[in-house]
């Protein structure tokens, strides 16, 4: 009888850990709340009106046409039981327990509030298609209610995004806003004058880059009309504005949370001791410390470079070691000793706008302005799953830079929705 081989989550360690498996001699079950794997680094660009939910998407049952060895489960893992080797699941047709011989648990991060429960009443995050299909109502609804809201002061508290953090999510979101604004909606909405506003606790943006090239990406960021303020975090939060810790004021409606993750909760389900992050301590090979044929992978992992550093939150390092969990699985399978994680570091970008970036590859070279938003663009199009994917939204690219235009700008019906914040009473 085949061994089975159960995988929480069909994110990028998953999926590729998955497809290692495929057609190998053992008995896979994939688990994912969704049916699609999301391409998540471009989630900001369907928040902005540039690309379609379903571009940057990619069901996953196709994934796996021809191997047969691979099963798909669309549910919400709600208990691990290490001890009797078993996984409970909340699926379509009900709750059901799932066997496992090896559990690979790949269920990534979500947004770290810090314990700030009016950020995660008022703020916006981005970390699920939802959540970007969201931000991209929200932001519509407000300029159709600004262009006719009488009161300058709420005009312009309804057009003011703030995002708070500066990591490469926060500057790409920023950037995009603010190209969002200029290109598009100004030209439609007219009388309204946006404002975007990155903010920063610390006295720089993209901590990890050289600090030239820190630089060159406020720069650049500042060069859009993007107002950058550093050195002050965010002190109160409420529905219409914030204040930060120095005093000042941003009368706003939007503040878009891109100041940190923390690892998935199922991590704490695993019941060891987690570190900082919630994440799970692993040996070399990925296998949980103190448990048996359990591996954790990607964001949930923590495991220490040769530095005493723990590998950052990256989308490399989880296909990495999903994909040496897999092979380890089989190696254990085998008999043959398991092999030790060596993350292959090729590098780190980010976008700040229209020709405008910042890249430092193989942590060697550095590259910042078009060269680098070229070098962007081409990874991001190679790395992004299916052909039709990839060309759709490289169509899309070319049909938003000679155009200046973002053509997906639907307000569709949520009911989940965010009331959209009333106006002077004279507005119509």
């Amino acid at each position: 009888m085949l061994k089975r081989v159960v995988i929480i989550g069909a994110g990028f360690g998953g999926l590729h850990a998955a497809r290692e498996l495929a057609n190998r001699n053992v008995d896979v079950l994939l688990i994912d709340r969704n049916n699609y794997h999301t391409f998540t680094p471009l989630l900001y660009q369907v928040a902005t009106s540039g690309l379609d939910a379903g571009e940057i998407a990619h069901p996953v049952r196709p994934v796996f046409h021809g191997a047969a060895n691979i099963r798909f489960l669309r549910g919400e893992v709600t208990a691990i039981n290490t001890d009797d080797q078993s996984v409970m699941v909340q699926a379509e047709d009900g709750e059901r327990t799932e066997r496992y011989d090896y559990l690979l648990v790949a269920a990534g991060s979500v947004t770290n509030f810090f314990g700030n429960a009016a950020v995660q009443q008022y703020g916006f995050e981005l970390k699920s298609l939802e959540d970007s299909l969201k931000l991209r109502n929200h932001i519509l609804r407000l300029f159709e209610r600004a262009v006719w809201a009488e009161d300058p002061a709420m005009r312009a508290a309804l057009t003011t995004m703030v995002v708070v953090g500066g990591g490469a999510t926060g500057l790409e979101m920023a950037g995009a806003l603010y190209e969002l604004f200029t290109q598009v909606l100004q030209r439609e909405f007219a009388g309204l004058t946006p404002r975007v506003v990155l903010v920063e606790a610390t006295d720089k943006v993209l901590a990890p880059y050289p600090v030239e090239l820190q630089v060159a990406a406020r720069e650049q960021l500042e060069s859009l009309g993007v107002e950058v303020m550093l050195g002050s975090p965010v002190h109160e939060i409420a529905a219409d504005h914030i204040i930060l810790r120095d005093g000042r004021v941003i009368p706003t409606h939007t503040l878009i949370w891109a100041a940190g993750v923390k690892a998935s909760p199922l991590a704490a389900l695993l019941g060891v001791p987690l570190e900082r992050g919630g994440r799970v301590r692993i040996n070399p090979t990925t296998e949980v410390i103190g448990l048996n044929h359990v591996y954790v992978v990607g964001d949930m992992a923590y495991l220490e470079d040769a530095h005493g550093q723990p590998y950052p939150m990256l989308i490399p390092v989880a296909k990495q070691q999903g994909i040496l969990a897999a092979r380890n699985i089989l190696r254990d399978l085998q008999g043959w000793k398991q092999h030790d994680f060596h993350y292959i570091d090729r590098g780190i970008m980010a976008t700040i706008g229209r020709s405008r970036a910042v890249a430092y590859i193989f942590n060697r070279i550095k590259l910042r302005g078009y060269i680098a938003w070229i070098a962007w663009l081409g990874l991001h199009l190679i790395t992004l799953l299916g052909f039709k994917n990839r060309l759709q939204v490289f169509l899309h690219w070319v049909w938003n830079y000679f155009t200046y235009d973002r053509s997906v700008r639907l307000i569709l019906n949520d009911p989940a929705a965010r009331p959209t914040p009333k106006t002077d009473p004279g507005t119509a």
